[in-house]
Formats: C-alpha cells, sequence, structure tokens
C-alpha cells in the first residue's frame, strides 16, 4: 500500500508491507538500483548509506518494546532519499508510520507549522531521524529506569525477582550496544560532510542539523555503554551477597552439626544394649542430661568467641 504526502515540489511517499507489483513502480518510476530493491525484500539487513548521482538508500536500525512491555526489539527503517522525494519502505518503525499520519493531518488542516518541515527532502530526513531519536532517548531513559530500579532493590527483593530484572535488563542493554556501534559510522558520514544531500548549503546549512543527531545519538550510545557496565557490576554485587546468605546458612547449619555430634555420640554410646556403670542408679539420667548441657554450653561459648 502506497501513501502519498505532497508539499510543493517535495513528496513523500510511505509503503507498507509492499508488493512486487509496488517494488516494480520503484524500479520503473525512480529506476534505483536493483541490489537497494533486493534489500527492500529483506531482512536483517546491516545499517548503511548507499550514495548515487540522483538519491541515497538508508538502512537504520531503531530499537522499541515488544508488545508485552519487557524485551527490547529492533525494527529496520529503509529510506530512499531523493532531491524532491523521501520514499520510506517496508514495515518501518511505529514513529515513522505516526509522523507521516501527523503530516498529513496537518497539512490537511493548513497547519504553517507543518509547512516548514516540508521545505526540502533534506529537511524532511532531519524531523524523520529527530524523532526516531527522540522516541529512542526515551527508551535509553527507562533501561536506565531499570538499572537504577535494580540497584535499589538489589538489598530489598527476593532473589528470583532481581535475577530476572537482571536478565532482562542486561539483554537490552546488549541488545542497545549492538545496535548502536555499527550505526555511529552511518550517522558520522552526516556530520562529516561525507554525504552531501540535495539542499543549497547557501540556501539552508544542514551540517548543524546532522550535528544535533549525531550528538543525540552519540550521548544514548554512551548512556547504554554505562549502563552495561552498570548491570555487570550490580550482577556481580548480586552474585556476592547470594554467596554470603549461603555461607552464613551453611556457618549456622555447621554450627548446630558440630553442636549435635557429641551429643548424639553420648545418646548412642548410652543408648546400646549392655551394661553400663552406674546406669542403674536414680541419678544416671540427671547426670548424663547435665553433662551434654556442660558440653553445648562450652562448644557454643567456643564458636562465640571464635567468630568474633
Amino acid at each position: 500500500m502506497i501513501e502519498t504526502i505532497r508539499y510543493q515540489s517535495l513528496k513523500w511517499e510511505h509503503i507498507t508491507n509492499p508488493s512486487e507489483d509496488e517494488y516494480d513502480y520503484l524500479l520503473e518510476q525512480y529506476h534505483f538500483h536493483p541490489l537497494d530493491i533486493e534489500d527492500c525484500r529483506g531482512t536483517n539487513q546491516r545499517p548503511k548509506i548507499d550514495e548515487y548521482d540522483d538519491y541515497y538508500f538508508l538502512i537504520l536500525h531503531f530499537p522499541y518494546f515488544d508488545k508485552g512491555n519487557k524485551f527490547i526489539r529492533v525494527r529496520e527503517v529503509k529510506i530512499f532519499w531523493g532531491r524532491d522525494y523521501i520514499i520510506t519502505i517496508g514495515r518501518s518503525h511505529w514513529v515513522v508510520q505516526k509522523l507521516f499520519d501527523e503530516i498529513k493531518e496537518d497539512l490537511a488542516e493548513k497547519n504553517e507549522e507543518v509547512e516548514a518541515k516540508l521545505t526540502s527532502s533534506d529537511l524532511l530526513l532531519y524531523h524523520i531521524l529527530d524523532r526516531l531519536m527522540r522516541e529512542t532517548y526515551t527508551l535509553v531513559m527507562r533501561v536506565g529506569a531499570e538499572v537504577d530500579l535494580i540497584n535499589y532493590d538489589i538489598f530489598n527483593k527476593k532473589a528470583q525477582s532481581i535475577i530476572e530484572l537482571i536478565s532482562i535488563t542486561r539483554r537490552n542493554t546488549i541488545l542497545l550496544n549492538t545496535t548502536f556501534k555499527p550505526q555511529l559510522r552511518v550517522l558520522h558520514m552526516f556530520e562529516s560532510g561525507g554525504i552531501k544531500g540535495f539542499v543549497d548549503p547557501e540556501v539552508m546549512d544542514m551540517e548543524d542539523y546532522w550535528g544535533n543527531i549525531l550528538d543525540q545519538y552519540q550521548k544514548m550510545f554512551d548512556s547504554i555503554e554505562d549502563y552495561g557496565e552498570l548491570v555487570e557490576g550490580l550482577s556481580k554485587t548480586f552474585d556476592s551477597l547470594q554467596a554470603n546468605k549461603t555461607n552464613e546458612i551453611m556457618k549456622v547449619l555447621t554450627y548446630f552439626n558440630t553442636v549435635m555430634l557429641p551429643l548424639t555420640v553420648i545418646t548412642g554410646l548410652f543408648g546400646m544394649n549392655v551394661d553400663f556403670p552406674f546406669v542403674t542408679s536414680t541419678r544416671a539420667f540427671w547426670t548424663i542430661v547435665t553433662v551434654m548441657i556442660i558440653i553445648t554450653t562450652g562448644l557454643i561459648f567456643f564458636f562465640r568467641n571464635r567468630t568474633n
């Protein structure tokens, strides 16, 4: 399905779930390279930007939370960028669809603010990337909040819930890191001037705009690396706490078994079916009990002094 927004000479075509007919339309109408069309058919493409004489082809990755609102997934954003058009194609990030609908609605209402976004294809591409960056920043901040929650609850909550939260957060930070790292090179090409764009620099200098995108992305990438290190540190701290708790339990059980061992020997010894001296005496029971109490008290004082 092809949806189109037109403003003066600029056109934005948004194609969701493209069919072969729509791929053929792109080949015939815009003469895109067949390899770019092949990339649009496929999934799990690496982030990149291909430069041609009359257009650029971008593949970028942006994260989002799944339906369970727990795990982070990644959606590819594929964009054809020409002098007077932007074409977004495939199952793009939901932010792209939302921005497309907003601009379409604002144009219908003749909103002057949205018209400023459509003065050139370069500026429209900037606003698409900027919206994606802002949404990604919100997601990264939520991951940071989860790291803070682990830090706060690591001494309070039950082990099972903390293990689950650490596992999910570690997975999300690793996925974000592997998503962001290869994409930095692509965005550096904008800021460094490797990608010229189509707008006349004397009319509008896009360098500051691309620098703003790169700054946002670099800031998020730095935060993700920090969160990853924090999660690893908190995980090690949690493991140490669990090991310490296990040691404390084993120490108590060891004390108990050590105290009970001589008492078990005494009761087993006098429980044998043989004649012992003074066993017929009425004081024999209380004598044995007294000896057991003395042994128990002595062992308790001994262990207390050793631990102190």
